[in-house]
């Protein structure tokens, strides 16, 4: 997939990724809702962010990367 994210957001992804995961070992709710919710979540932002790539911007055309040199 190509990338369409770019650097900064990547940084606020992967943070927020990890302020999730991190949320979802220690909130004080059930098991089932922890993963769910936050798991899930937070290791979707992770992965957007190691692999610079967004789904959602994908399907909609989007993109944060600033233009390439030369097009």
């Amino acid at each position: 997939m190509k990338r369409n994210v770019g650097k900064m957001e990547r940084f606020f992804r992967a943070l927020g990724g990890l302020m999730l995961v991190t949320g979802a070992a220690m909130a004080p709710l059930s098991l089932t809702i922890r993963l769910a919710v936050f798991g899930a979540l937070g290791v979707y932002l992770l992965f957007s962010a190691l692999a610079g790539s967004c789904l959602g911007y994908a399907l909609m055309g989007r993109s944060t990367c600033p233009v390439e040199p030369g097009r």
